[in-house]
Order: C-alpha cells, then structure tokens, then sequence
C-alpha cells in the first residue's frame, strides 16, 4: 500500500494529475499523511478499468462473489489495529469509539451482507414473465468523511456482491481508511478492477464521477445541498442516483418514560461521534410540565461525556474534523443564543489552538422555527422543545424538510410504537430497541432517495428485465 498512488486496475499507480493532499489531524493540527490527489484523467482510467472487470464479474456465480467478500473480511479483521489508527488519526473520534462504532461495526455490516446475498430475490418468476434483477454496471461511489469505512461498507459491498463493480472517492478529509480498505482488497485476491480507489479533492473528483460515460450509477452520501448538486450533474447522462443525505431528526419523550435511559440514549446519538451522524437526534421532544425534572437529569449525566484526546481510552467526545466545520458549529451556537433559546450547558468553544475542540452544547426554550431547531448543523448541539400534548409533539416531530431518522420513548412500547408510526421518518427507533442491520436505511423528503443496507439496499444496485417467455 502506497499512500501517494491510487488503486486502480488492481494495482497502486502513481496519480496521473501528479497532485497530492495533506491530510490533517483534528485533535493537534498535526499533518500526518499525504495522499494522492486523483485528477479526471485518473478518474476515467479507473472507470475503464471498472467497466472492462464488469462482464466477468457480474457473470461470476453469486457463490464465488461470496466467496471473494468473506476473504475481503478476513483482510479486513487483520486491518483492525491499523483502521483504528487511522479513523483516531484523521476524524479524531475517540479510540474506543473508534473501535466498536467504527470499525467492528462494519465487520457486522460486511457479515450482513454476505448473509443476505444468497437471498435475494435476483430472479423472480412472475405468471407469464421471469423477472431478472440486472447489476447496474459501474457505481460511482462517493462517500463522506463521519464514518470514513462505515460509509463505504454500505455501497461498495453490496454494490459487488450483487455483480457491480466500483470506482470510490473517498473523503478529502479521512482518505487513510478507505488506503487500508483498498489494501484488504488486494490481499483478498479480487480480480482487477472490479474495486478501483480514486482519493481526491470534492468537486474535482465527484464531477469527472458524475461526467464518466462508463459510469452507470453514482451512489453519494452527504449533506443535501451537495446531494441535490450532485443529482443534476449525474442525471445530465441519465445515470441512476442513490443519495443519502441530511436529517434534522426528534426524539420524543413520552411523560413517564424512563427519563434518564432516554437521555443518554439521545445523548449517545448527538453527543459521540462529536455531533457528526446524519442520524444524531438532535431535537429533544419533552412534556413541558416535566421540563424541570428532565433539565436536571440531563445535567447530571452529561459529566459522563467526557471531552479530550481521542488516543485516550477514557476520552468519549472528540474533536470535530476540521477548522471549517469547528467554525459551521461556532456560528450555530452563536445563532442560537442570539435566536434566544437558553443555554443551559455549554458554550461557545474556546480558539482551536491545540485541535478542534467542541464541547456538548445543550439549548432549552428553542422553538421549532429557529435557525438551531431547522438545518442540520453536524455538531454537539442538542435542541430541546417542549410540548403540550402528543398531537403537538408529533407536529413538531414532522415539521421539518428532513426525515431520516427519529425516536419515540414511553412508558409502554405499544404506546410509543403508534406514535412513532405517525412521524414521517425512514428509520424510527422506540425505547431501547436496537438498529436491525438487515432493514433498509434512508430517508424521506430532503434526506435522500434511495435505501441502504439490507435487501432493499443491495437491490438499489440492480435493475429489473422481465423476459416475457410464457
């Protein structure tokens, strides 16, 4: 593995832009890699690439791609130490977060995957028809830099297991993993160029993407005003678009429920990660008569989340992952306070002299039409609104141009469950329930088009042919 070259028809090749990237880390300001800047040149060699490995690829037995993707994920258990690193490293999250949310995680997604593959309902015999879901082609695939292997995982490998191949452009900001990423290909034996690694700067990259005519799919997450960018430029040469973007997603707290468990729920959600999760819930939804028992819980339990170096096993909350966005969260907070809401922990940070350092900001009386409570700020930043009857509570959920993610919690699961069906959210999550990695994941409204993960999200890949032979 060769950090200054690319991956590109199965082998590290020096980029044809001869351009490179520094790649910084948040929690010193430290320049700690340099990578290679791919140009469009690059770009159009590693479609090629990907185009040619196509016919054999999606020809291969789905079998033998299984078999190709189990390797891969032996490859990457034995990155393990070396992913940790390198997410510690360039987003500055926290190494024991780093860890488990990160990295291990995404063993499991893989493992997923792999176990849904064989069924999928890739032929379908219909009364007079067989319908056959035909792999795209090649997925232009352009990831961001939150969860810099998460992310990855939840295109590329659903993306060849059902016969596609890839070309992915990696964050500017943490291209390391995806390097690590590319090397477990290489030593699994993937055939050339069905995985190709085109790190880049943003638009550069994204727009040669989006322009390739071998290309056939781009698949992007990020914020939606870089989706909808995006979009346009790929449906200029009709290529399919999946888009994952933005959320602005509620938490409701139904009165008796178990407060304090729903607090470091919602704190675990906005709060680690430094605030940068699509799906934070950052608008707590609470009973108004019940506001000055909950403000004093979150008080208590928000000690725990310690902020500070992130090599530090104790540390829970991180820096952000640039200057650019410590100064997006800075100007959030500001807005808030001028806005009226109260503070009521935290404050505006301090100068990034030593790294890029947020500490939890929590905001009360915040009405669902200020700044702070409507766009998606990628940070630290809990909203807390107040109702006064659940019918209110659910308007509040709802109005909003996003819908990614939400969360209901009550003193009866039945209870919230109803409740939760009413907000218009792809993914909602009720007490203490756990994410399924096998259901599909994306949004409605502005948060995107398209699914993730489970059958939907590998189906996503595919086009259906229905042969008419009765």
């Amino acid at each position: 593995m060769d950090l200054k070259k690319l991956y590109i028809n199965g082998q590290w090749v020096a980029p044809l832009s001869g351009q490179y990237i520094e790649v910084e880390n948040p929690a010193d300001k430290s320049v700690f890699a340099t990578v290679a800047a791919a140009g469009a040149d690059d770009v159009a060699a590693a479609a090629k690439a990907a185009a040619m490995a196509f016919s054999a690829w999606s020809a291969m037995p789905l079998e033998d791609r299984i078999t190709y993707m189990k390797n891969l994920l032996v490859q990457m258990i034995k990155l393990e130490p070396q992913l940790v690193d390198a997410v510690v490293k360039e987003l500055g999250a926290p190494v024991a977060f780093a860890r488990t949310n990160h990295i291990g995680y995404q063993f499991v997604r893989t493992q997923s995957y792999i176990d849904l593959a064989p069924e999928l309902p890739l032929v379908e015999h219909l009364s007079q028809s067989v319908v056959y879901r035909r792999p795209l082609g090649v997925i232009g695939c352009i990831t961001p830099w939150n969860y810099p292997l998460g992310q990855i995982i939840q295109k590329v490998v659903p993306a060849l297991l059902v016969g596609a191949t890839v070309v992915l452009k990696p964050s500017q900001h943490t291209p390391v993993t995806a390097y690590y990423l590319a090397e477990a290909f290489d030593r699994a034996g993937f055939p050339k160029g069905v995985f190709n690694l085109v790190a880049g700067r943003g638009s550069q990259v994204g727009n040669a993407i989006c322009d390739d005519p071998n290309i056939a799919m781009v698949s992007f997450t990020g914020s939606t005003a870089a989706g909808i960018k995006v979009s346009q430029r790929a449906l200029g040469s009709m290529k399919r678009i999946s888009m994952e973007l933005g959320g602005k997603s509620p938490f409701i707290l139904l009165k008796g429920a178990d407060y304090e468990k729903a607090i470091r729920q919602c704190f675990n959600s906005i709060f680690l990660n430094s605030g940068q999760t699509c799906t934070a819930l950052s608008r707590l939804i609470i009973p108004r008569e019940e506001k000055g028992k909950i403000e004093q819980l979150m008080l208590k339990i928000l000690p725990e989340y310690t902020v500070g170096d992130p090599s530090l096993e104790t540390t829970k909350i991180g820096p952000v992952v640039s200057y650019d966005q410590w100064q997006t969260v800075d100007t959030y907070i500001a807005k808030g306070m001028e806005e009226g809401a109260t503070l009521l922990a935290g404050s505006r940070p301090e100068a990034p002299e030593k790294g890029y350092y947020v500490k939890p900001v929590i905001f009360t009386d915040v009405t669902n039409d200020m700044t702070i409570a409507r766009e998606e700020i990628f940070g630290p930043v809990l909203c807390v609104i107040t109702y006064d009857t659940v019918e209110e509570a659910l308007a509040i959920a709802n109005d909003t141009p996003y819908g990614l993610n939400a969360a209901v919690w009550g003193p009866d699961k039945a209870e919230a469950s109803k409740v939760a069906a009413a907000i218009l959210s792809g993914n909602v999550y009720v007490n203490d329930s756990p994410r399924d990695v096998t259901a599909p994941f994306g949004g409605f409204k502005d948060s995107g088009i398209g699914r993730e993960g489970g059958k939907d999200g590998m189906l996503e890949f595919t086009e259906p042919q229905a042969i008419f032979n009765a």
